[in-house]
Formats: structure tokens, C-alpha cells, sequence
């Protein structure tokens, strides 16, 4: 059996301790509205964008330069009709060296064609890891969602 999980895959020059530095700076590739910290194993943390969708996630694998893993505790999607979609599934970050470069592996584990909000969860991880994540990696600047819901606190973790 293959599994149909959304993965995608990359290159880059830079180090394994670079990517996942990067990783754990999740305001600095996903979104700035995200409550809570993401570098360090055990954290729980919230992402919102609009009203449209919202999930938490729990680090649940953290290791320096080889991984990271976040389970999805609860999720929230207008677009849905199976409000399901993404609780209980993993998010990985899979760093390995490939010669003088570094491979990251991105899989959205029971993330699949058949779920409902596939196309668009599918063309948005494409945007954040393979566009925004891998130019935080490459230049120092990713292109984050700013929707920033007021100024008050942020907790903790990378920014």
C-alpha cells in the first residue's frame, strides 16, 4: 500500500541545525497569529488564520537537526463539512543530509486526496514550506500570514 499522504520535498544549502532552526520558528514561516511556543518538545500551540481556520498542535517529536513532529489536537476549518479533517493527524519535518546539502521532507500524515479539504490544505502547505519556510531557510525572510488578531500577548517560544 502507498501511503497518499500530502509530502513534499527540498534541498537546500544550508545546515541541518539551519533547518531546523527554521522549522521551530514557526511565526517566521506560517503566521504571526500563533499562541504559545514551538521550540521545544511537549509545547502546545495555536494557529488562527480569520475566522476561516484554527488548530492546535502539540511538539511531540523535537530533535536538534533531525526532526520535528506536531500532533493535532483539535482543528477547525468553515470550509468543511467533516470537521474531522487533521485531528489526530501528524505534521512532519524529516532533516537528513543528502552530500553537502540539506534535504528537508515535509509530510502531512493523513492529510489525502480523499479528505475534503485536501486541494486547498495541500496548495497552502505548498505556499508556507515549499515557498515561505524554504526562503527562512535560504534568506533569512519568510513570508508568513500576518493576521495578527491585536497586540496582545504572544506567549513565549520563537518568533
Amino acid at each position: 500500500m502507498t501511503d497518499t499522504s500530502y509530502s513534499t520535498t527540498y534541498l537546500v544549502d544550508q545546515t541541518p541545525a539551519e533547518v531546523f532552526a527554521a522549522v521551530a520558528n514557526v511565526r517566521g514561516w506560517w503566521s504571526t497569529d500563533v499562541d504559545g511556543r514551538t521550540d521545544e518538545l511537549g509545547a502546545v500551540f495555536d494557529y488562527r488564520y480569520r475566522d476561516s481556520h484554527r488548530c492546535t498542535m502539540k511538539i511531540v517529536e523535537f530533535v536538534p537537526g533531525e526532526s520535528v513532529v506536531w500532533h493535532c489536537l483539535d482543528n477547525y476549518f468553515d470550509f468543511t463539512a467533516d470537521k474531522t479533517e487533521w485531528i489526530d493527524g501528524l505534521v512532519r519535518f524529516d532533516i537528513s543530509t543528502e552530500g553537502p546539502q540539506t534535504r528537508l521532507r515535509f509530510t502531512h500524515e493523513g492529510l489525502v486526496p480523499d479528505d475534503e479539504c485536501f486541494d486547498v490544505c495541500s496548495n497552502a502547505w505548498g505556499i508556507f514550506v515549499a515557498g515561505s519556510l524554504k526562503a527562512l531557510i535560504t534568506t533569512g525572510v519568510g513570508n508568513p500570514l500576518h493576521e495578527v488578531r491585536s497586540t496582545a500577548a504572544h506567549s513565549g517560544g520563537s518568533r
